[in-house]
């Protein structure tokens, strides 16, 4: 039951975020939406370090100086990973003209949400291979600290919802039909943890390269994604503090819930 409602609990946060699309009459103000998108970069950034990082070079700590070798492998492998689903498939970044990828006859919306389920699939990875950690009792991973990823990403997908919700209303999509395709951007997630979790019980002993696999797979999201993103236009030193915000906020929740 804790793994049901852990998988969904970032889904919701998506929804949530998506659902602003009802209450507000105007775009979001680019002032907030860098602000937003740091928060969302420093969430990942903590999480990747302290709850997929870390317990993947604790769980080899009997391998002395090499034991960060997994971590290291599974890092540039989950960095690897998303580059090649970048390559691959054709999106449209948020705020952009020019679609990625080969060339397709999709709509601008459906090539959006293309672009968000890239994103957002690696954060589904991650909380699926906390509770498989927890499962297991390996590298100091409890259940509360899973729990702790879990709410953390459910909080950085509030504003990640309303990011994508609101350009998508912009595009001139009603505003059930810009909620439903900002909600079903997150339905990757529940569905990329049930999947690592299935993969990490089968394959114990490939757990750390899991872990390290979800944190490279975030790193490329934060790098790639949402630090240019919120870099562009006018500069701003908001996109910085809302990163310190998030990355703090995250920390303590793993911290102390651990």
């Amino acid at each position: 039951m804790a793994l049901f409602v852990g998988l969904l609990i970032p889904l919701l946060g998506t929804m949530l975020g998506s659902a602003f699309v009802f209450f507000m009459k105007d775009e979001m103000s680019p002032r907030l939406q860098k602000t937003l998108l740091g928060f969302a970069s420093g969430v990942m950034v903590a999480a990747s370090v302290w709850s997929l990082l870390i317990p993947a070079i604790d769980m080899e700590a009997g391998s002395g100086r090499w034991a960060v070798l997994p971590a290291a492998v599974g890092f540039l492998l989950g960095i690897g990973f998303l580059l090649l689903l970048d390559v691959i498939t054709p999106h449209l970044h948020i705020g952009t003209d020019s679609p990625e990828g080969p060339r397709s006859k999709l709509s601008r919306t459906a090539m959006l949400a293309l672009a968000v389920t890239i994103h957002n699939l690696p954060e589904g990875m991650a909380v699926g291979v906390v509770f498989a950690g927890a499962g297991q009792g390996f590298g100091g991973i409890t259940l509360a600290s899973a729990i702790a990823v879990s709410f953390g990403i459910a909080i950085q997908n509030v504003p990640e919802g309303a990011i994508i919700s609101m350009p998508m209303r912009a595009e001139g999509n009603s505003r059930w039909r810009s909620f439903m395709l900002g909600s079903l951007s997150g339905v990757v997630e529940p569905l990329g943890g049930l999947a690592v979790v299935l993969l990490a019980s089968l394959m114990t002993p490939v757990l750390p390269y899991l872990l390290a696999f979800a944190a490279g797979a975030m790193f490329y999201v934060v790098v790639e994604e949402l630090i240019p993103e919120a870099s562009e236009g006018e500069h701003s030193n908001l996109s910085t503090i809302g990163f310190a915000v998030g990355f703090v906020l995250m920390m303590v929740l793993d911290v102390v819930m651990g």
